[in-house]
């Protein structure tokens, strides 16, 4: 949620004239995040956050756009886009598609407690069970694949041994994708991206999850593993704190009891999250692009999981 893409208050007037929103009152870029460009956006009408996609194209978009709509129909607390004049959820704004979506209250949770952990964990199960019928399809786009041709491009940055281990991690991963037990794993739309900074809370409740752009089509598994990875663990080491850990799992669970092939495959799954974003920050930070404003990634953060969890990843709490 960087800003890559100026846009200023003439330009966001006349694309708003599309829109039965009344007259702007303010807007302001959104700094946070290292992929698109977010403006909050105050008009007549409403607090809205306006996205200019800096990647996605515009026929990859519908998917999560239609993905909001759907889990927000289902009484899921997530942004819900706004349909212009003309009925689209979809237009171009400064030569980037853009979207106008629902601003949720609250704010991030970043020094998140047990009672914050249980709560996104059964708002979690409730939104894989949501998305199980949803039709739009679009892989993960930082999948596998993109774990196999982005993994030589930054090898050449790391010391030799971690080299060697980002080298082993691939491989292992590679092999699991291709197996029957992967193949085992239900799956559908998942965020794939369900950071302390992608869930707003209101006071000590939980008013949203947010920031949907690296969804597309994995397994439950692997979103449960990339949530734990960042709501469960000591920031220092990347270990886990084991009260947090068994409180957001243990109230998935509660709401949908995991297959015995998630089970078996849980500690796998809790390494291909922390390889996944450590990638994603190597690459950012190695490979970076202009921006007006950036936020960057530590991605040594992430290289501690995966050490941690190569080391000891723990099971699925709950009945077996």
């Amino acid at each position: 949620m960087a800003v890559f893409t100026p846009v200023s208050r003439p330009e966001l007037e006349h694309w708003l004239a599309g829109y039965d929103l009344g007259a702007l009152r303010a807007h302001e870029g959104i700094a946070s995040g290292i992929e698109n460009t977010n403006y909050f956006v105050d008009t007549e009408r409403g607090r809205f956050v306006l996205t200019l996609f800096e990647r996605l194209h515009h026929d990859q978009l519908p998917f999560y756009l239609g993905l909001m709509r759907h889990l927000a129909a289902r009484h899921i607390p997530c942004p819900d886009p706004l349909a212009d004049r003309s009925g689209g959820l979809l237009s171009t704004l400064n030569g980037k598609p853009a979207a106008l979506v629902s601003r949720l209250r609250g704010a991030a949770q970043m020094a998140p407690g047990v009672g914050h952990c249980a709560q996104l964990g059964e708002l979690l199960a409730r939104m894989h069970l949501a998305a199980a019928d949803y039709p739009g399809e679009l892989p993960n786009l930082r999948g596998l694949d993109w774990w196999v041709a982005t993994a030589p491009k930054v090898a050449g940055f790391l010391a030799p041994a971690v080299a060697a281990m980002l080298a082993d991690e691939i491989e292992v991963q590679r092999r699991f994708g291709a197996s029957e037990l992967s193949q085992a794993l239900p799956r559908s739309a998942v965020h794939a991206d369900l950071f302390r900074d992608n869930v707003l809370f209101d006071g000590d409740t939980l008013g949203g999850v947010i920031d949907f752009y690296f969804a597309g089509c994995d397994t439950w598994l692997f979103d449960l593993a990339v949530t734990c990875n960042d709501w469960c663990i000591d920031d220092a080491t990347g270990h886990f704190d084991d009260a947090r850990r068994v409180a957001l799992l243990s109230a998935y669970v509660a709401v949908r009891e995991p297959l015995a092939a998630e089970r078996e495959a849980w500690p796998l799954m809790l390494r291909a999250a922390a390889l996944r974003f450590w990638l994603s920050r190597l690459f950012d930070f190695h490979l970076p692009r202009p921006a007006q404003m950036v936020t960057p990634k530590d991605p040594l953060h992430f290289e501690r999981l995966l050490v941690s969890r190569r080391e000891l990843a723990p099971p699925l709490p709950g009945a077996r």
